[in-house]
């Protein structure tokens, strides 16, 4: 089973996440930011990566220490459970259509961390939610996951389709990305035999 758990304990943030990558997308999500728990059952749900993420942090002061370092932890989890990659599919990208919205999420889950931002909010908060914080997010979870992570609103207008959009394309992309390559069984999916280092 490719599983992993990772503490994160800060002065701003205490975090446990757990997850597994062959999993069925069930989630219990607890952070104490309503909109970003919605959204990283998403994440779980469309990735079918199975995640018990809880968080507790400084919401008095905002969201933005909690949506980084829930970002952290979970990309480091997911670095974690993935060891040397062997045998994964590696490369996916995904459009993702809701309503009015549409993302487009390319990645490499290749240990090179890089994310690439190309979205605009119209609004600069979602319910009480800070729309910046999503760039926080990914970024923090690409640079922890290792890989790199292209996301691309291309049409939109309604700030939680937007924001819907970016994290079910990143599910997709995950799902497919991570899965076992039968043609790749037993070898690293790259011609220098490994990846990330």
């Amino acid at each position: 089973m490719r599983t992993a758990k990772i503490s994160r304990k800060t002065k701003e943030t205490d975090i446990d996440v757990e997850i597994v990558l062959d999993g069925t997308g069930a989630y219990s999500v607890q952070t104490g930011v309503g909109f970003l728990d919605h959204m990283l059952e998403q994440l779980s749900r469309h990735s079918l990566i199975d995640m018990t993420i809880r968080a507790s942090g400084d919401t008095h002061i905002d969201f933005h220490h909690t949506a980084e370092d829930v970002g952290i932890a979970l990309g480091q989890a997911l670095r974690q459970s993935l060891g040397d990659m062997t045998g994964i599919t590696r490369y996916a990208d995904c459009h993702l259509a809701m309503d009015e919205a549409l993302t487009r999420c390319a990645l490499d889950v290749s240990g090179r961390p890089f994310l690439v931002w190309d979205v605009a909010f119209p609004r600069d908060k979602v319910g009480d939610f800070d729309t910046e914080l999503f760039e926080e997010f990914f970024r923090a979870f690409a640079m922890n996951a290792g890989i790199t992570l292209h996301i691309a609103n291309l049409t939109g207008s309604n700030c939680h389709h937007i924001a819907e959009t970016c994290f079910k394309a990143v599910a997709r992309s995950l799902r497919k990305a991570i899965e076992p390559d039968p043609r790749q069984a037993g070898r690293v999916p790259s011609t220098k035999g490994q990846l990330g280092g």
